[in-house]
């Protein structure tokens, strides 16, 4: 098992470009409590929080209705899946399907997922994509506190056999590489995200990518192979 790396991966922001989606479907959950939405900015931040603590920093004053704003927003993403082409609300990034099979292709490297999706959402999207048989391990909202804590990582490890020191983590949030660099694992970020590079770095990113076909000659240099 000591030869074998890890590739773990954000999904949204990360492999797919679901802004669209979560978008309209806050929209739809702050309009049923009552409240107007808050700024596109300001949300595209919270992506990749689990669902509770992303409605308490989007409604600080209003705790009250952060579970009614969880329960309008999981009913809204479903609703907008099934009205609308949901391949078109959350398509892959350019060059994401590509890496994914090269990197499933070669027989020491294992792919992981770490999200703050909920586990349902997760599996329609992989159906979606026909993406599933690609990860050894999956890691959902359900099942783990909010990132940016190391749970994920965690089991993510323990569920592969793999070293820490012989994992990445690929994402687009701060919480992403906070997580990875908390679980003891590197981290790369992307630039086609919801943060900006420049705090992917401060949180400590190894480097970020500008593109998915860049993904390979960073792992090369993460993992130092020859």
């Amino acid at each position: 098992m000591t030869d074998l790396r890890l590739v773990i991966f954000d999904v949204d922001g990360t492999l797919v470009d679901s802004q669209a989606h979560i978008l309209a479907a806050m929209a739809q959950a702050f309009a049923a409590n009552g409240l107007s939405t808050p700024p596109r900015a300001e949300i595209l931040q919270i992506v990749g929080l689990s669902l509770p603590v992303a409605m308490a920093r989007l409604a600080p004053d209003r705790p009250d209705l952060t579970a009614p704003l969880v329960e309008a927003y999981k009913g809204a993403f479903a609703a907008l899946r099934v009205a609308d082409d949901d391949a078109a609300l959350s398509p892959l990034f350019p060059g994401a399907r590509d890496q994914l099979t090269g990197l499933a292709a070669q027989d020491f490297t294992l792919l992981g997922v770490a999200t703050g999706k909920s586990r349902r959402g997760l599996t329609h999207l992989f159906e979606m994509h026909d993406i599933a048989p690609l990860f050894h391990t999956v890691q959902v909202a359900d099942d783990h506190p909010s990132k940016p804590h190391p749970a994920m990582i965690a089991a993510c490890l323990l569920e592969t056999g793999v070293a820490a020191d012989h994992a990445v983590i690929l994402g687009d949030t701060t919480y992403d590489i906070q997580m990875g660099r908390a679980a003891g694992i590197h981290a790369l970020g992307v630039a086609w995200g919801y943060h900006r590079p420049e705090a992917l770095m401060a949180a400590g990113a190894c480097a970020v990518l500008d593109r998915f076909d860049d993904l390979p000659g960073a792992l090369e240099k993460v993992f130092q192979r020859p």
